[in-house]
């Protein structure tokens, strides 16, 4: 009887006013920051969407007011063949398409058999990938550019797509190997007793079990290379082969001379909407895969 009352008590003071008042001040604090950053970005993404339907003259009067005769939609067909946005939107997925393709696969490969095989060299070998996350990509940009110099893949996509296979391959074989080493092993044992080769079992059985990590890493690694931008300002330079986000700077740069901020603008939202769609697309694909990764490991 008295453990009950003391329970009662305590449940009447949690739920006090000013206990209550404090839970949501604690809440708005936390959430504050997240907030202030959430209403900044769509503020600025307004605020280009805004430019993006103007003309120049509109621009230079007031950045801030309505466009007065209507949204001006050309401004995207000119970002798409004036801009050669086209150009740099195909260059871009068929880059990302092509090397996120290479590096799951290939990383997934290393991952299965580090993840479930026990052998001499396993550790050596998953510490060695894993020192890969200790180098900036920066400290690499003079030897690619003189060893691919060398090799006649400077200034070229296989060169860029070689680079984009390789830069993501340490973290992508640290999560999928801890994602194959939990998977049940019944199902590779009784294909192993039906006569199923390793690597049958690999691609039959393991490789689409891992499906919700195979997805992650594969959405994760196509926003990075999708978005990346210092590694194709080194490695590129002929116009024909840049990247969406290289040729962003390429038109801003190029506004000192033409001041066509419209275009400008009209690109900018382009690239920030291309990606943000694809992310809003695939986002629960990221979500299920790393929360079935966690509850796995």
């Amino acid at each position: 009887m008295t453990t009950l009352e003391n329970t009662k008590g305590v449940y009447v003071a949690s739920h006090r006013p000013g206990g209550i008042l404090l839970t949501l001040l604690g809440r708005l604090v936390a959430y504050l920051p997240l907030i202030l950053w959430s209403a900044t970005n769509i503020f600025l993404l307004g605020w280009l969407l805004l430019n993006a339907l103007k003309t120049n003259q509109q621009i230079f009067a007031n950045p801030w007011a309505l466009p007065k005769d209507g949204p001006h939609w050309e401004n995207f067909a000119r970002a798409w063949q004036v801009g050669k946005f086209g150009y740099f939107v195909f260059n871009s997925v068929y880059i990302t398409a092509v090397s996120v393709t290479l590096t799951v696969l290939i990383s997934a490969m290393a991952a299965y058999v580090l993840g479930r095989f026990e052998f001499r060299l396993n550790r050596p070998i998953y510490y060695y990938l894993l020192s890969g996350l200790m180098v900036p990509y920066q400290l690499l940009l003079v030897p690619l550019v003189l060893q691919f110099t060398a090799m006649k893949l400077y200034d070229t996509p296989i060169g860029l797509i070689l680079v984009y296979i390789t830069m993501p391959i340490p973290f992508t074989v640290f999560f999928l190997a801890a994602f194959f080493g939990s998977l049940p092993t019944e199902l590779e044992e009784a294909a192993a007793l039906d006569g199923c080769s390793e690597f049958g079992i690999f691609w039959r059985i393991m490789f689409p079990l891992a499906s919700p990590g195979l997805i992650t890493m594969g959405v994760y690694n196509a926003l990075w290379a999708f978005n990346e931008y210092i590694l194709s300002l080194v490695l590129i330079e002929s116009s024909q082969y840049r990247t969406l986000p290289l040729g962003v700077a390429y038109l801003n740069s190029a506004m000192q001379f033409t001041a066509d901020w419209s275009l400008l603008f009209a690109g900018l939202i382009m690239l920030i909407v291309a990606t943000l769609s694809f992310y809003a697309l695939m986002s629960g694909r990221i979500q299920s895969g790393l929360t079935v990764g966690a509850l796995k490991g």
